[in-house]
């Protein structure tokens, strides 16, 4: 870049939706499941090696998307996981241990959110005579 370019980063400067929705790059901030991390930028966030997140691939508990150019991406989401994961590794937890129990926390946790939205939605039955 040369020292007469310059890079913009107030609102004032970037177009404005034609369409009246959202930005869709805000959006893309919010969404917890947007690949937004590299695996160097997510192994420095969370202390880690790319080495350990790798090895999170290979146990299948987060399968990061792949870039254009084949380099792994990591959202939110994922290094939530792969924290709670380190955390139980460091209290002396195997690896395969520590990823089927994040798995389960996360199938129990889902289970519990569609009870609860189901709890909502459902009339409530009369009592027994």
């Amino acid at each position: 870049m040369s020292e007469t370019q310059s890079i913009h980063t107030d609102d004032q400067h970037r177009p404005e939706p034609q369409d009246g929705t959202d930005d869709p790059l805000e959006d893309k901030f919010e969404d917890e499941d947007y690949p937004a991390y590299s695996m160097g930028r997510a192994a420095e966030m969370l202390g880690v090696t790319p080495a350990f997140l790798r090895s999170l691939d290979t146990a299948r508990l987060i399968v990061p998307q792949r870039s254009s150019g084949g380099h792994r991406r990591y959202s939110r989401y994922q290094l939530r996981l792969a924290q709670r994961a380190r955390d139980l590794v460091d209290q002396g937890t195997a690896l395969d241990a520590a990823c089927r129990i994040i798995i389960l926390e996360d199938q129990l946790a889902e289970a519990q959110r569609i009870n609860a939205q189901l709890r909502r939605t459902r009339p409530t039955d009369p009592p027994p005579e």
